[in-house]
């Protein structure tokens, strides 16, 4: 192993530790240790900011501004009553029913844009319930990266897996979401005993909360109307954008701009509402990441499965899915889709069927779920969270997150084996 290799290791493994422990914000963290990266001439700086997805960064900060200005005019707290009064105020209860609100929208709408929508609405009920908001911002990361999964726009790494192996919509729908239903019916099961030690509401505040009328929630009716025509426009935007020709990111900025100018909202009053931590946290793991793939790591890897398996497909396939639960829940499942692309295509050759994609697909997607830098959607909950006073910190996310992946993985590979292996 050279020294740049053993470098890159050491930085990677510290960053990662450093984001574990908590010692340092994650977001300090990921930025110091991409920068550490191009310090120590692992990758050059050309290198380390052409691995940065920018589609993914003003993506997210696109939503963002629109679920700012959808915010003031107090439809979130709408949803919120009327999600409560249609759980008759039960803890678990209302977290099936956000549970299923965000797996579907993350199938549709894709699970980033889900949650940057679906956090203030939660934030506001636990408010209103006296309850921590962390059972049920847990459950819709959950939730999100499982119907996330579903569809080829649902979840990053599979508009990424699409692009590569030529696979639709319809492909995805018919391979993926048999598995998300399953999935997900599995964990809302499972939800009630997992979070049975958090699912206690305040009595009064639960009844006041059912009393409130929800119509009197909505603070400002016009600029609803026009935030609902523009969020309308940007969702149709994001499903035809591959016709349209124009990436998510630009629907997304562009619906963003077109409604500041609607709300007539000042610049430095919007960007308030962004999770600029959580955008330079993506930043930083973007780069420290240029630096594990330029070192040769995640090639390294490639071959050994190739090694192990002897490339035949049953055994490739499971590797591929284990691996990529596991690496994805380390890297975050974006960056990590990237770099396994490629090993994936040269494995699939010859192959008789589309195996390898979908156990691709489903070890990223899943595997997002184990741990809190495991996918976009976890990040930008947790940031949520923290910036109302909730942090969630690294082995608490852990703690439910990773019971959760073990068994759906598992459940996973029983479908991997008997629709593609046998």
């Amino acid at each position: 192993m050279t020294l740049q290799a053993i470098a890159g290791l050491s930085v990677f493994g510290l960053t990662y530790l450093l984001i574990a422990t908590e010692r340092v914000h994650k977001t300090i963290a990921a930025m110091a240790g991409g920068v550490a990266m191009v310090l120590l001439g692992i990758v050059t700086q050309e290198q380390a900011f052409e691995e940065i997805d920018f589609n993914v960064i003003f993506l997210l900060a696109g939503m963002m501004i629109l679920a700012g200005i959808i915010r003031k005019t107090g439809v979130f707290g709408w949803i919120a009553v009327r999600a409560a009064r249609f759980a008759g105020g039960e803890p678990y209860r209302i977290l099936v029913v956000l549970s299923l609100i965000t797996a579907v929208a993350s199938a549709f709408l894709d699970n980033v844009t889900t949650v940057v929508l679906v956090g203030p609405i939660t934030l506001f009920l636990a408010a209103r319930l006296g309850m921590n908001p962390f059972p049920f911002l847990m459950s819709e990361i959950l939730a999100s990266n499982i119907g996330g999964a579903s569809t080829l726009i649902g979840d990053p790494p599979n508009i990424l897996i699409g692009s590569a192996a030529g696979l639709d919509f319809g492909a995805f729908l018919f391979n993926m979401a048999p598995l998300a239903a399953i999935l997900l019916v599995a964990y809302l099961l499972a939800a009630r005993w997992l979070f049975r030690d958090l699912l206690t509401a305040d009595p009064e505040l639960t009844a006041k909360l059912l009393e409130l009328d929800e119509r009197e929630m909505i603070t400002n009716p016009r600029l609803l109307r026009r935030s609902l025509a523009v969020l309308g426009l940007t969702l149709v935007g994001f499903l035809l954008h591959g016709v349209l020709g124009l990436e998510p990111a630009t629907v997304a900025l562009t619906g963003a701009i077109v409604l500041m100018i609607l709300a007539g909202e000042s610049p430095e009053e919007v960007l308030r509402d962004v999770e600029w931590p959580t955008l330079f946290f993506f930043i930083g793991l973007f780069m420290l990441v240029a630096g594990v793939i330029e070192i040769g790591l995640i090639d390294a890897v490639a071959d050994a499965i190739v090694a192990l398996t002897g490339g035949a497909l049953a055994g490739t396939s499971l590797l591929v899915l284990w691996l990529s639960a596991f690496l994805s829940g380390i890297i975050d499942n974006i960056p990590y889709t990237a770099t396994m692309i490629p090993v994936v295509q040269q494995l699939d050759q010859g192959q008789p069927n589309d195996a390898l994609w979908w156990a691709l697909a489903i070890g990223a997607d899943l595997g997002g779920n184990a741990t809190i830098i495991g996918a976009s959607a976890n990040v930008i909950l947790a940031g949520m969270a923290e910036r109302e006073g909730h942090p969630i910190g690294f082995g608490q996310f852990l703690r439910y997150g990773l019971p959760v992946t073990l068994v759906t993985m598992l459940i996973a590979t029983a479908y991997v084996w008997v629709r593609y292996l046998l």
